[in-house]
């Protein structure tokens, strides 16, 4: 499908060099698989990968004041955020508005793997348990 969504000829592209960082190893063990910040790269985003493959577990209850973009690549998560849980599957995404708690855990079966966007250039959180 072909878009043309604006015109390049009436933008002025950025100024910011093109950048790289190793967002994680894929020999590394452990759920908290790595991050990129945003500031680290010139950009408006932290990436973070994460994935486990026991089913219950997850990240903590916590909460940040900017917004949370879960992308699943592998398997299915159980999203708490606020009041509202969502189960979602490999390709799907969930929208984390800022200062909303939040958790999500692995109802497997198999892996769950996720990349999650904090829309900071740095990874601000606190742990609510």
């Amino acid at each position: 499908m072909a878009r043309k969504d604006f015109d390049p000829s009436t933008f002025q592209p950025d100024a910011r060099p093109p950048a790289q960082a190793r967002l994680f190893d894929p020999g590394t063990e452990g759920p908290w698989r790595g991050s990129v910040e945003g500031i680290a790269i010139g950009g408006p985003v932290t990436v973070l990968a994460y994935g486990t493959d026991t089913p219950g577990a997850g990240p903590r209850l916590h909460v940040h004041p900017y917004d949370e973009t879960f992308i699943v690549l592998e398997g299915r998560a159980r999203v708490f955020v606020g009041e509202t849980v969502l189960e979602a599957g490999a390709g799907e995404v969930v929208f984390g508005p800022a200062g909303i708690p939040h958790r999500f855990e692995n109802i497997g079966p198999g892996r769950l793997q996720t990349i999650d966007i904090h829309h900071s250039p740095r990874w601000i959180q606190t742990d609510l348990d």
